[in-house]
């Protein structure tokens, strides 16, 4: 199988806030930040990557998973998590740093999948 687990992210109106939270609650240090406060993720000491906090529309629940795959297989990567019970909720989309879409498990918990250029 080619996806795998990327990250939880937390959506938040609020990205620097809970950012400044979560550095001081597990001793995380942010290691990525995309246009301004949009995107930021904050890793372990060692660089792992821990948390994402997306800026954007808070869905239910407000935590999702981020599943990623090879950018050649983003499509049938997607078809293949539809055909197991997923549900689009968008129309897949192609930004800078790669392609992303939009699902909901068969118990509607969201899932992104990620193709990171």
């Amino acid at each position: 199988m080619a996806t795998r687990f990327d990250l939880v992210t937390i959506d938040s109106p609020s990205t620097d806030r809970l950012a400044d939270f979560w550095v001081a609650a597990l001793g995380l240090v942010e290691t990525e930040r995309e246009d301004g406060d949009r995107w930021i993720v904050l890793s372990s000491s060692d660089g792992i990557r821990r948390i994402g906090l997306q800026h954007g529309a808070h869905r239910p629940g407000g935590t999702h998973l981020d599943l990623a795959c090879e950018p050649a297989e983003f499509e049938a990567e997607r078809l293949r998590l539809i055909g197991l019970g997923a549900t689009e909720l968008a129309a897949p989309r192609h930004e800078p740093y790669g392609s992303i879409v939009n699902l909901a498990d068969p118990d509607g918990n969201a899932v992104d999948l990620c193709a990171y250029r």
